[in-house]
Order: structure tokens, then sequence, then C-alpha cells
């Protein structure tokens, strides 16, 4: 299991109004197009082809949304991920577990989970702090 934490010197609901809408992509590198049909958003990835994520909850109350990988080049045997916002004194947190089957992908989703909060960062103009 990937479980990341970061600190974002925004909102919570600035940061939630970006991860917290399906229908977003500019806060993953690599997303060339995205379409939305119902619960199932579908990413067209550079160099990986189309990933489709069916939204299992979102919760703005909570700030929290789950998803889980249904089509992947490689097919992956499991991937289910939630990202919690939350907010605190110093700007907001965000939290974001990945379960994936094969194991050997982790090392591979989790750069990406990476890359992705360092776009974040960019888009709510925090500065790195953990």
């Amino acid at each position: 299991m990937i479980d990341l934490t970061h600190h974002f010197q925004c909102t919570a609901d600035a940061l939630w109004d970006i991860v917290g809408d399906p229908a977003r992509s500019d806060w993953v590198p690599g997303v060339e197009s995205l379409t939305m049909q119902d619960d199932v958003r579908r990413m067209h990835m550079a160099g990986a082809g189309v990933v489709a994520e069916r939204i299992t909850r979102r919760d703005d109350d909570a700030r929290r949304l789950e998803y889980q990988v249904i089509e992947s080049n490689p097919p992956l045997a499991r991937h289910r991920a939630s990202i919690t916002v939350s907010e605190h004194d110093t700007g907001a947190s965000m939290r974001w577990t990945t379960e994936v089957e094969p194991e050997a992908v982790e090392k591979f989703i989790q750069a990406s989970m990476t890359q992705c909060i360092t776009r974040l960062e960019e888009l709510t103009g925090s500065v790195k702090n953990g």
C-alpha cells in the first residue's frame, strides 16, 4: 500500500476544488485528454494509452474521493485509491492512499503520485514544506 500525506499552503477548499473534481486533470502530468461518462473517467495518457477509473465515492462534506482503475495497459489486478483533504491552521493536507496489484508497479504509481503533488503545489501556489 502507498500512503502519502502532503501539506499545502492553501485552504482545504482550494485544494478540494482541484482534486475533488473528477473531470479535472490539469494536476495529473501526462494526461492529454479526459472524458467523463456517468461515474467513469477515461484519461488518455501520453505513452500509456487509456486509463479508466470508476469514481466509487465523492463526498464534498468530508472532502473525500475514492476511485478504482477498471482499465489500463497493462491491466492491473487491483487498484483502489482514496484522496482526503483536511483543513489545518497552516493550510491544508492531502492524504492519498493506493492499494495496487501487482506490487511490482507500486514504484511507478508512487512516482506518478509524487508528480501529481508537485503539480498541485504549482496550481495552489504552495511552497514545498513536506
